[in-house]
């Protein structure tokens, strides 16, 4: 009976609007994903060092984000953004805000992953005369990635499911387009079941992909 409710003409004349929402929630988690790494690196690599202040406002940041919603982040990050005067786009606002919330998920991720390469492989590096740099690069980051990258794949699939949320500014993703046209045709299920079904289909591919780059990753090491 819930099949015949569903009006696959109706999904095949709004399919494009659909698609378009779909690009623009990959465009949100995939940048989104890119900062929280770059983010949650940097305070990865701070919160595994012996600096007490930069620790402190490490830690005080990753318990803001993580103790807040990230719908409240979101409005307060596109409020600020525009009474601050600059020229920024919602879809933007909701890219670094999100971003944002994603380096605090990420830095207890690749702070595991530091954690996880043992002192007598850093003392080694240290005695053959390493940089910290050249030691991060050599001998820290190919074995932390081992440890990360099961778990970058959990936050990619999660950024694409909370892109949703950049609809409350006004973002013109999978889940807003989705409300635009069932204004327009009063037909919820078929298009509610029409972006559950695309959101499967993009967490689905995420984690096959992700997969098979875990396993490359394995097998080279």
């Amino acid at each position: 009976m819930g099949i015949c409710m569903i009006d696959f003409n109706l999904l095949v004349k709004y399919y494009p609007r659909l698609l378009q929402g779909v690009a623009v929630s990959l465009q949100i988690a995939l940048v989104s994903c890119a900062i929280g790494a770059i983010i949650g690196t940097c305070l990865g690599i701070i919160l595994s060092g012996n600096n007490k202040i930069a620790k402190f406002f490490a830690q005080a940041y990753v318990s803001i984000v993580r103790g807040t919603p990230m719908l409240i982040q979101i409005t307060a990050t596109y409020l600020l953004l525009k009474y601050a005067g600059f020229s920024i786009s919602a879809l933007w606002s909701a890219t670094i805000s999100i971003g944002i919330n994603s380096g605090a998920y990420l830095s207890q991720t690749i702070l595991t992953g530091i954690t996880s390469v043992s002192k007598g492989q850093l003392e080694a590096a240290k005695t053959l005369g390493f940089t910290p740099a050249q030691t991060i690069r050599y001998i820290i980051f190919p074995q932390a990635l081992r440890t990360v990258l099961p778990n970058l794949e959990s936050e990619i699939v999660t950024l694409i499911k909370d892109s949703s949320l950049a609809s409350f500014i006004g973002v013109y993703e999978l889940s807003k387009q989705g409300d635009i046209i069932i204004s327009q045709t009063f037909d919820a299920p078929t298009i509610y079941f029409a972006i559950g079904l695309m959101y499967l289909i993009l967490t689905t591919l995420v984690t096959v992909l992700m997969n098979i780059l875990n396993k490359k990753v394995h097998t080279h090491a």
